[in-house]
């Protein structure tokens, strides 16, 4: 099979409801789709968004390889093309794993095809701080059958303290919690918060700290009354042991975009059992497309909460037959292959560069 046309484009889909973590105020994914298609009609699509200080990619730098894997690859059989975008992974792993997924896709890798119909519980975020709105979403979100509830915290520690506490009045026993800082504590104020967390019902405590202070985060986990979980400081392998050497870690957290290809993300969390550590998987800041392929290894490979929810969040799915949800899970019927609503897609579009039967920039 080679491939005969490659789509390269940055899409723009504002959210229903647009939310702060410590680093950001999030209004709207903007991610880079590529949609790659073969000589005999076979079609595949991937997908990453690039959230400056959440990773050490730049978004322009990550569409300048969108354009570079795309005129390389055409004219190429699948596999010499699946070569060349794992070739470039360090050199800007989302863009790579764009068009890693879409090979996958075009391909027919075995974890994307669904034979039997599979359920993905997924986690819900909480939003509210308000006490009557807060009680009221916690009871809304139970309602709709989810379990897991993720916290954002990381802003100021004692206020993040009381906020969990009242979380955890509300929900009880009837709900575990993910607390989240995407790296908004030094050392000093994420010893301070975790150190006194009351841990009944908190699973996890999710990237205190920077990146890539590891000293830092050490320092916490060692300290901190719940595990902590790494997320932003993972981008391969050696982080997975890095990650499993640290005293007071008990999980690391994936996605696709940050991995590669479904292989490679399957050799993740291989290796995150293997350093007898707990794996999640999932990106909360995805489009259906993300959350589709991360729902299908999930299915094999995960056996607590999903975080793919970011196609919960736009105020429109990209999919012609969107990815089903009901009752707090991703319910993928046997057989099912998404389709890309084009007509959306293109309305959306910032961007676009095309590659093969004809090549043009705009």
């Amino acid at each position: 099979m080679q491939i005969e046309q490659v789509s390269a484009r940055q899409v723009d889909l504002p959210l229903r409801v647009p939310y702060e973590v410590s680093l950001a105020k999030i209004e709207r994914f903007d991610p880079f789709v590529i949609e790659v298609r073969g000589t005999d009609g076979e079609h595949g699509f991937g997908e990453a968004l690039i959230i400056p200080g959440y990773t050490t990619e730049t978004v322009e730098g990550s569409w300048r390889l969108c354009e570079i894997l795309g005129s390389r690859v055409v004219g190429m059989d699948a596999e010499a093309a699946k070569a060349v975008a794992r070739s470039h992974v360090h050199d800007g792993v989302g863009a790579a794993s764009a068009m890693l997924a879409a090979l996958d896709m075009l391909t027919g890798h075995p974890l994307l095809a669904t034979r039997a119909a599979v359920a993905v519980p997924l986690l819900a975020p909480v939003q509210s701080s308000e006490p009557a709105a807060l009680a009221e979403e916690i009871e809304r979100t139970l309602a709709q059958g989810f379990r897991t509830l993720k916290v954002k915290v990381g802003f100021d520690w004692q206020r993040d303290l009381d906020h969990v506490g009242r979380i955890q009045g509300l929900v009880g026993d009837r709900a575990t919690l993910r607390l989240d800082a995407n790296q908004g504590f030094d050392s000093v104020d994420g010893i301070a918060f975790a150190s006194r967390l009351a841990p009944q019902g908190i699973e996890l405590f999710e990237q205190p700290c920077p990146l890539d202070d590891w000293r830092a985060n050490a320092a916490v986990a060692v300290r901190s009354a719940v595990p902590v979980m790494l997320d932003e400081s993972i981008y391969d392998l050696g982080d997975i042991d890095r990650a499993g050497a640290m005293d007071g870690v008990g999980f690391v957290k994936l996605k696709l975009k940050k991995m590669g290809s479904v292989d490679m993300l399957i050799e993740g969390l291989e290796r995150i059992r293997a350093n007898g550590l707990t794996p999640v998987l999932g990106d909360g800041v995805s489009l259906e497309i993300g959350c589709w392929a991360e729902a299908c290894v999930a299915a094999h490979a995960i056996d607590n909460a999903g975080e793919m929810n970011g196609f919960l969040k736009t105020r429109e799915r990209v999919f012609e037959n969107p990815l089903p949800f009901s009752n707090g899970a991703i319910r993928i019927p046997a057989g099912y292959r998404p389709r890309l609503d084009t007509d959306l897609v293109e309305r959306c579009t910032l961007r676009k560069a095309t590659f093969g039967k004809q090549t043009l920039r705009a």
